[in-house]
């Protein structure tokens, strides 16, 4: 964006950039004196705030610059703006304050334990307001807040400055914040005290897998390929075994080809795989990397390393991309790529090194027809088979599909008409069929095509030819993470899929780990890796394994207890040898079915770093029946080898019967942990 407005009540100002004075020049009044003082509206109150300690208010904040960034987390434009963010507040420090305002586009997003999520995948480092109803948005929008994403600048004294929308350059922002900075530091009206925060990446635990997005299962070669995208690294496993054969990338943050261990990637997402060569697309690089197996190199084939918004193609080390998200090898060695920026699908020649968009204008929006006019809306996975290239179309909700013979796009499930804000949880034919933001697409030996419906949490089936869409595995609702049968698993956000050998291998990115559909049984279960410790990043300790159950389900013995005030006894045997993690807190969720049990509402969820056992939960007992309900979250570490912890998760549930002849007023809980059993070398 070249353009600064300013929309203060009604009146339009537009500031070019390039040339904006930001300092005065001699004998010149300020660009920061005279303008139209309106005080920026405070908050709502009564919304959930992550990143900070307690809601903060606007008022407090003069002295500070302050922007507010309108955002939604599965918009490609938000996405492109955070980094732009994390240089502004890396330059300007304390003068600075950002403030997220997440108004979801999406149902799913709208939930605070996803956004807390996304919070700790973006390493966001401000403070974020759930916005869900659109309160703040409809404060600001008679100012021009309307889109995703939407920049609102205000100034120390609390007035507001600038709105604008859609992707600004950080030169653009850095000019205008850099002569803001220089202007009331001058006045003395810059503070640069400290904002207090409570940053949600501080209480996760560092995993094994960090938001895994994509996978590919390689059953020739038995191997799984996994995108560890927030480790910035691909891992490659043994695919029946799922021992760590090799890890790609230091994991640090970068665009560093060379060895495996020297090279560096930044947020990989899909990938090809052509003999020994596995490609990657560097989504966050704006890259597509080229790993050679048999020599464990890394090597940048396409892309500068700068996101572009030209859509011109050209010779693939010069041309730049944006943000591509998904790879499909085709016939006469030809790459196919989902450029998520750009709303478009590229191809890459791989023999003369040649790249170029192939479906759609540009426009985001969903409309089918020839190459050259269709719309698509983010596409973010993609499958290929017998000529025809099914894409997930994120933004648009929907499964598309392009023949690569006729040059015609079609859409087989989801809006039939040009509208990005149909969706929802629908299975049927076209026409009824709905889906949330699905991430993910592949095929199976039967001709099926398998959906990661990533915001419904789902994995649903597809039959192209009927266009019928079906939900295979999750439980409506929210995500969750639990393994199991069709009626129990949960899966949450899945972001990726790959089909092997009469098995879906899912990236379950919210989990943090692999899943691994058997569609013969019609189970799921988690990928545990034997050698854990060689995924450990820098020699950090992390959970690297869990218990062979995750989300197990336990119904213990009925208890008879008295009535009156007494407490929920959790006591945790840990065996000799281990201890509770001092870094990932211990967490409970306690319910009940009936009403003989009552639990305060602030005690019904405990998240504590090496909490006091047994642990005591209060509650108050009333004569009858109830089931009481805990989900137990444990994280535990080996004494000896501190690098190596595991997390226990399970939901009991205990009958209780509350009565006058009971002299016990205490329900007891003992979890017993059993750890798995790991090799203790790389091997």
């Amino acid at each position: 964006m070249k353009h600064w407005r300013l929309w203060l009540l009604g009146i339009l100002v537009v500031v070019l950039l390039a040339g904006f004075p930001v300092a005065a020049q001699d004998g010149e009044r300020s660009p920061f004196e005279g303008y139209p003082q309106f005080p920026a509206p405070d908050f709502p109150a009564g919304l959930a705030w992550l990143n900070v300690p307690a809601p903060l208010d606007i008022h407090a904040l003069q002295g500070k610059i302050v922007l507010l960034d309108f955002w939604t987390y599965g918009c490609i434009n938000c996405i492109h703006m955070i980094p732009v963010i994390e240089q502004l507040e890396d330059k300007y420090g304390d003068s600075l304050v950002v403030i997220g305002v997440h108004s979801a586009k999406f149902a799913n997003e709208g939930e605070t334990e996803n956004i807390r999520q996304i919070v700790q995948r973006y390493g966001l480092r401000h403070p974020v307001i759930n916005d869900n109803e659109f309160r703040v948005w409809n404060t600001y929008s008679p100012y021009g807040v309307n889109a995703w994403p939407t920049f609102v600048v205000i100034d120390p004294l609390g007035n507001l400055l600038a709105v604008q929308a859609g992707e600004i350059p950080f030169s653009s922002f850095d000019q205008l914040i850099g002569g803001m900075v220089e202007y009331w530091r001058g006045r003395g009206e810059l503070s640069d005290t400290p904002l207090q925060l409570a940053l949600e990446s501080a209480s996760r635990p560092n995993t094994a897998l960090a938001f895994p997005g994509k996978v590919l299962a390689d059953a020739a070669g038995s191997r799984l390929f996994i995108a560890d995208s927030n480790h910035n690294r691909i891992v490659i496993a043994d695919l029946n075994t799922y021992e760590v054969l090799d890890v790609v990338g230091n994991g640090g943050r970068g665009l560093t080809d060379g060895s495996f261990s020297a090279a560096t990637f930044d947020k990989p997402q899909g990938m090809a795989l052509a003999g020994s060569t596995l490609y990657v697309a560097d989504t966050y690089n704006h890259a597509i990397r080229a790993i050679d197996l048999l020599n464990r190199t890394v090597t940048t084939i396409a892309g500068t390393g700068e996101q572009s918004y030209s859509r011109e193609g050209g010779d693939a080390l010069t041309t730049g991309l944006n943000s591509p998200w998904a790879l499909a090898l085709g016939a006469d060695n030809v790459l196919y790529i989902a450029m998520a920026g750009m709303h478009q699908i590229w191809d890459l020649r791989l023999d003369d090194g040649v790249v170029a968009p192939l479906i759609g204008n540009g426009g985001e929006g969903i409309v089918d027809g020839a190459f050259g006019g269709a719309q698509l809306a983010q596409p973010s996975g993609l499958y290929l088979a017998d000529g025809q290239l099914y894409f997930a179309d994120s933004e648009s909700s929907s499964i598309r599909v392009a023949d690569l013979d006729t040059g015609e796009v079609d859409t087989l499930a989801g809006p039939v008409r040009n509208d990005l804000f149909s969706f929802g949880d629908v299975d049927g034919v076209f026409g009824v069929s709905q889906l949330q933001h699905a991430l993910g697409v592949t095929g199976g030996a039967d001709g099926l095509l398998y959906v990661a419906d990533t915001y419904n949490s789902k994995i649903k089936v597809l039959d192209p030819a009927e266009r019928r869409i079906t939900t295979l595995f999750g439980l409506s609702g929210n995500g969750g993470y639990r393994d199991g049968g069709t009626d129990e698993a949960q899966f949450d956000e899945p972001g990726g899929l790959s089909y092997a050998n009469g098995k879906l291998y899912v990236a379950d990115t919210n989990n943090q780990v692999i899943r691994v559909i058997d569609l013969e049984t019609n189970t799921v279960s988690t990928v545990t890796f034997p050698n854990p410790e060689a995924l450990l990043v820098d020699g950090e300790a992390a959970v690297v394994a869990a218990n062979s159950a995750l989300g197990e389900q336990v119904t213990l013995p009925a208890q008879t207890i008295a009535v009156g005030d007494g407490g929920i006894v959790l006591n945790i045997l840990l065996p000799e040898g281990y201890q509770l993690n001092d870094l990932a807190p211990f967490t409970s969720i306690w319910s009940v079915d009936g009403d003989a049990i009552q639990i305060a509402a602030e005690n019904t969820t405990q998240s504590i770093i090496e909490p006091e056992l047994p642990v005591v939960v209060p509650v108050t007992l009333t004569e009858g029946r109830a089931t009481l309900h805990g989900d137990l979250t444990i994280y535990y570490c080996e004494k000896v080898n501190l690098d190596l912890c595991f997390i226990d998760q399970v939901q009991v549930s205990i009958p209780v019967v509350v009565t006058a002849d009971s002299d016990d007023t205490t329900i007891h809980i003992d979890r017993e942990i059993i750890p798995p059993v790991v090799q203790t070398n790389a091997g």
